[in-house]
């Protein structure tokens, strides 16, 4: 056998060594500086704001399957057209339909008064004349699953979990895992009714907080409603007499048929690669109570005013931006699974994705699940972004907001872009959801932070590892 010479071992070892730096992904030094100016303009701009402001007065409320549902699509397309975008389309989405009409509840004994309180999603109605039965009392959602169902026969069961404030609202994982497998179990035990105290973070408000159950099959549920905190703890002092406690509900609401809504698609077209797409977007549906400002309009206006500032530039960018407003989100992101669905095999076209669902509160923390060879080209824009007070922590994986984690969990790489959420939970899903509790500054520099990530993962020489099943083991999560 032949020793190779040196001058082949040489250009052997180069193209090697090509080979090995083409296939990391880097994002040119012309579009760090365009994402940079995005960023800068972004900063004193205020198209997100004004687009919030448009959709929480024009529309207001937006109650998946309620005719303001099909006000707020109309809106959207209405919307994306007045901005601009190449591209603006609908793809259904079938869900079931529940409605609310009227709510009420008293403590009935042993010292008769109000309760403000709210039925929760997919909640069936009260027998005619309301239900009236006796509270039994629970210290955690461990404590009702492992009860005798014997104590809770005939009930209404009630947990008291209290949340508290933090700045990534980790509270929310216990309070929303009461509100949607808590009313599941107390039904299979045989209760017939269910309280919790709301999962929120306004100790002084009798404002409660709605949120959707656990309930799926129709013929295996309980009227739920969540009390507002000051409600909850008065049911907590008249139970400390150690007297049975009575309590009413009176709930008008439940599945009334089917409805079809949509998904809101608008599109500013890649120059180059036009069938390859920067996913963002937000939810486009809300609770009744108030007028879902910071539960999604500010989503939804975030990722419109951010695709808005690439599609003023001189130039289109080299790939899609893709904006989705996406349909009821709220009682079980049904869009983002029909989106999944629908668009599950063109995974690996998906170039980088994330959705805005927790508020308006200032970007603080960025993490992404990429491939190993792009996180070069994540480090390039964890720098563009420090400066507006973005840290980039490269141990947590990318969950893709909400409705997006499903197509993160088909394989699209993605970003998670936590907001300051301290205060979100004194006015999530409640009445208190206004456009007034949208800081203008807070909301513009998250608007900046979607215009230059986006904009350089468009402009990116190579992917970021978009592929099925590509990050199925990462444990990503919002």
């Amino acid at each position: 056998m032949r020793r190779p010479s040196l001058t082949l071992l040489a250009a052997s070892l180069l193209l090697a060594s090509t080979v090995a730096c083409a296939a990391d992904t880097t994002i040119p030094a012309a579009a760090v500086k365009t994402a940079e100016q995005l960023r800068d303009k972004a900063m004193h701009d205020d198209t997100g704001y004004r687009i919030a402001e448009s959709l929480t007065t024009e529309v207001g409320q937006r109650l998946a399957g309620s005719p303001a549902d099909k006000r707020g699509v109309e809106w959207a397309i209405a919307k994306f057209r007045e901005l601009g975008f190449d591209k603006v389309y609908t793809e259904p989405v079938t869900y079931p339909k529940w409605v609310r009409h009227s709510e009420s509840g008293a403590i009935v004994s042993p010292f008769p008064q109000s309760l403000a309180l709210t039925s929760l999603g997919y909640s069936p109605g009260t027998p005619k004349g309301g239900l009236t039965a006796q509270v039994v009392r629970f210290a955690s959602l461990d404590a009702l699953k492992n009860a005798d169902p014997a104590r809770v026969k005939g009930k209404i069961v009630y947990i008291g979990f209290r949340m508290q404030r933090h700045k990534d609202g980790h509270d929310y994982g216990m309070g929303s895992a009461i509100r949607t497998q808590g009313p599941v179990i107390a039904q299979a035990k045989g209760a017939a009714g269910f309280l919790l105290r709301s999962a929120g973070t306004d100790p002084e408000s009798r404002t409660p907080h709605a949120g959707v159950t656990g309930f799926r099959d129709p013929a295996k549920t309980i009227p739920a409603a969540a009390l507002s905190n000051p409600d909850a703890d008065q049911l907590e002092r008249v139970l400390a007499y150690d007297k049975p406690v009575t309590v009413k509900l009176d709930l008008d609401c439940g599945i009334e048929g089917e409805y079809t809504g949509a998904n809101v698609i608008g599109e500013i077209t890649g120059a180059k690669y036009p069938d390859q797409v920067v996913a963002i977007g937000g939810h486009l549906d809300s609770w009744d109570l108030g007028t879902g400002a910071i539960d999604d309009a500010a989503g939804v206006a975030i990722a419109m005013g951010a695709a808005k500032l690439i599609h003023d530039l001189p130039q289109r960018p080299d790939r899609t931006i893709r904006v989705i407003a996406f349909a009821n989100e709220e009682m079980g992101l049904w869009g983002g699974r029909a989106y999944a669905e629908k668009h599950a095999d063109e995974v690996g076209k998906f170039q980088l994705g994330t959705e805005s669902d927790f508020g308006s509160g200032r970007i603080w923390r960025m993490s992404a699940s990429v491939k190993p060879q792009a996180r070069g080209a994540i480090e390039q824009i964890a720098k563009v972004l420090a400066p507006i007070g973005v840290a980039y922590d490269a141990k947590r994986p990318g969950g893709g907001g909400s409705d997006l984690s499903q197509m993160h969990g088909k394989g699209m790489a993605a970003l998670s872009l936590t907001q300051d959420g301290t205060y979100y939970f004194d006015w999530h899903h409640t009445a208190n959801d206004t456009f007034d509790k949208i800081d203008p500054k807070d909301l513009a520099q998250n608007v900046a932070v979607y215009a230059a990530f986006s904009y350089m993962a468009a402009q990116a020489d190579g992917d970021f590892g978009s592929a099925p099943g590509a990050f199925a083991d990462d444990g990503a999560g919002d």
